[in-house]
């Protein structure tokens, strides 16, 4: 499939080639469902701890003697019935996060790409850099393509510390390399705009991908 590249300030120069297995393959929504919650919940961060009876740092004097009261007998002050005492099953650190297995993460890539085409979320634009490094650079050129400030993914050809040191303090825009990209930004992303050299790299990426799993 063809599709045209702009120009920084927005004007059309040329048209580029896509891959109809990355930018025309068939959607496939149960595996972008698994994708996001994969990076989910491989973002948490399992430090909730809470401490047992054993743990407590507390007396282990009875509350009270054990006959003649009319109470429940009780062993000591970290019972967990009592205040200050002890927790029955709480939370210890653990790790959230699970293995997706690749092929399924690229499909669900593969899936997201064709839904920003679908949707003409998705636009390519010549290969540039911010040589300045500053923020009102970078915002000229995302308001040619989003001038709503929605919220927006750049797709690097590659790592460019100068796009991003521009981009980090544009709170809507989040910058990735075509080779790291996040199914939860594509899906959320209102635009994505790829740099010309970044959809040839998911063209052949992909198809490497694909040659490697037969």
């Amino acid at each position: 499939m063809e599709t045209k590249v702009f120009s920084t300030d927005g004007k059309e120069l040329r048209t580029i080639e896509l891959n109809d297995d990355v930018f025309n393959h068939e959607v496939s929504n149960g595996t972008i469902y698994y994708a996001i919650n994969n990076e989910l919940a491989n973002r948490r961060v399992g430090t909730a701890c809470t401490k047992t009876r054993s743990e407590v740092n507390y007396s282990n004097v009875k509350p009270y003697k054990q006959k003649g009261t009319g109470n429940a007998r009780q062993g000591d002050k970290k019972s967990p019935i009592l205040v200050g005492g002890g927790t029955i099953f709480g939370p210890k650190p653990r790790e959230y996060g699970w293995v997706l297995p690749r092929k399924m993460k690229h499909l669900a890539v593969k899936s997201l790409l064709t839904l920003g085409v679908q949707e003409n979320r998705l636009v390519v634009v010549e290969d540039f850099t911010v040589e300045s490094g500053k923020t009102k650079d970078m915002v000229k050129i995302i308001k040619a393509f989003n001038p709503d400030e929605t919220r927006t993914l750049l797709v690097l050809k590659g790592d460019d510390a100068m796009v991003r040191r521009a981009a980090r303090n544009i709170p809507y825009v989040h910058v990735q390399s075509y080779n790291r990209l996040s199914a939860h930004e594509l899906l959320y992303s209102r635009k994505i705009v790829v740099m010309e050299t970044g959809a040839k790299n998911l063209n052949s990426f992909f198809s490497e991908t694909k040659e490697a799993a037969k």
